[in-house]
This record gives structure tokens, C-alpha cells and sequence, in this order.
């Protein structure tokens, strides 16, 4: 009788420690850290409708300074930063210079059609039609550059001076 009891007893205490260890807690549900980091760097809202590996990666290039004809973190011009990001977020290589990407690399679209990821073009010096510089289009008319005062930044299309300057939209074809 008393091996019974005891048998009893520990399998007793073994069901009561099994069932105490099986309590359910709801984990709260949170943004992960690093959407939070790449909101913050990039001082906007990146939320999960958005790509999130395009908005990681252009935080990484973020305050990069400029450097005519550069392609590194060291250094980087406008179309070096968008060839590079969308080597490493797409896959893609596209030409070197910014006319380039959108006469041989791109479909033109209108401003309203623009979705992330998509390029954004621009003619800044005397030659109105002659495009030299490119962006990587965001979202809310906000798109990331690599400027000749400030480096990589990100700027809005309703400035005065991008919506002077502006000269299309492209999206990027899909390589056969």
C-alpha cells in the first residue's frame, strides 16, 4: 500500500507541475524593432503595407556623402545609389547613368501612377530636357536621392524646386 501511494503521489505532483507550466500568457502584439529603427532613420512611418526590404536598405545609405561618380558608402551621386539599391533589394542592374535608366531601364508613368519603388527623374541645369539626376520614389510624394550638398536624403516632390525640375517617372521593366 505504501508503494501505491507513493506511485500515486508522484504521478500526482508530476500532472500538477505538467498543468502549472501550461499557462497561456497573450503576447502583446508589437512592431518589430527593426521597422521601428528604419521609421526612425528615415523620419517617416514605414508600416507593414509598405516593402520593407527597400526601406531597409535605402536607411542604410541614408547620410552618405556625395562623391561624383560614386558607388560606395564612402561616396556615393544619385544614379550610384539607386543602381546599388536596387541591385541589392531587386536583383536588378540597371545603367550607370540616370538618363540612361529611364530611356533603356524603365517605362514612363505619370506622378499619379507612382508607387514605391519606382524612379523619379529630374533636369537641373540649363538643358530642361536633358535628365541628370534620379531618385528612388517612396511614398506620400517622398523619394531618396543622393544630393551634391547633403548626400543621401530623403526630399519631397512638392518642393519648388523638384516640382521646377521634374521631368518624368519611370518604372523599372522587367529583365527577360
Amino acid at each position: 500500500m505504501v508503494i501505491k501511494s507513493r506511485y500515486v503521489k508522484s504521478i500526482c505532483f508530476f500532472f500538477l507541475v505538467l498543468l502549472s507550466s501550461c499557462h497561456v500568457t497573450k503576447v502583446p502584439q508589437t512592431v518589430p524593432a527593426s521597422v521601428k529603427s528604419v521609421s526612425c532613420a528615415l523620419g517617416i512611418h514605414v508600416s507593414n503595407k509598405d516593402y520593407f526590404p527597400l526601406y531597409l536598405e535605402i536607411s542604410s545609405w541614408i547620410g552618405v556623402p556625395y562623391k561624383y561618380g560614386g558607388i560606395t558608402r564612402k561616396g556615393v551621386d544619385c544614379s550610384g545609389l539607386v543602381l546599388n539599391v536596387y541591385r541589392e533589394v531587386y536583383g536588378v542592374v540597371l545603367s550607370r547613368s540616370s538618363e540612361q535608366m529611364m530611356q533603356q531601364d524603365c517605362r514612363e508613368l505619370s506622378r499619379q501612377q507612382l508607387r514605391g519603388g519606382d524612379l523619379v527623374f529630374f533636369a537641373t541645369t540649363k538643358n530642361k530636357k536633358k535628365i541628370n539626376h534620379v531618385g528612388i520614389y517612396l511614398k506620400d510624394n517622398l523619394f531618396v536621392h543622393s544630393t551634391t550638398s547633403r548626400g543621401v536624403i530623403l526630399s519631397s516632390l512638392d518642393e519648388n524646386y523638384y516640382r521646377k525640375t521634374w521631368v518624368g517617372a519611370g518604372r523599372v521593366k522587367r529583365k527577360k
